[in-house]
């Protein structure tokens, strides 16, 4: 396993993508969607986003309501089976399926991720 991709340019990536920290304020089954994904609604403080994220392997809809979550907000909305979802909740693959990312300790959601 390498890193494969090519360098960018990190002001770039910092003007570009928007991440902001947000708290799962709910989360239910999606079984309408072609893949297995949550519907979730994400606080952002100012706002809230919804988000179809895939962490339906390592989490139940229970164990998500109240978690900080990292999540790109400047993708634009996607129609996933008739719902929009607004924001990317970020994750990795782990041994179990995927794990959210989250941060080390509680800050305020909407803070920005740099």
């Amino acid at each position: 396993m390498g890193i494969d991709e090519a360098d960018i340019d990190p002001g770039r990536f910092l003007n570009d993508v928007e991440m902001r920290i947000g708290e799962i304020v709910s989360a239910e089954p999606f079984p309408e969607a072609r893949k297995d994904v949550y519907k979730l609604v994400v606080d952002f403080g100012s706002e809230r986003r919804q988000s179809a994220a895939g962490l339906t392997d390592c989490y139940r809809p229970d164990e998500l309501v109240g978690r900080q979550v990292v999540a790109v907000v400047n993708l634009g909305t996607v129609n996933v089976a008739g719902f929009e979802s607004q924001c990317l909740v970020t994750g990795v693959d782990g041994p179990e399926g995927v794990v959210h990312l989250q941060p080390e300790r509680e800050v305020e959601n909407g803070t920005r991720v740099y």
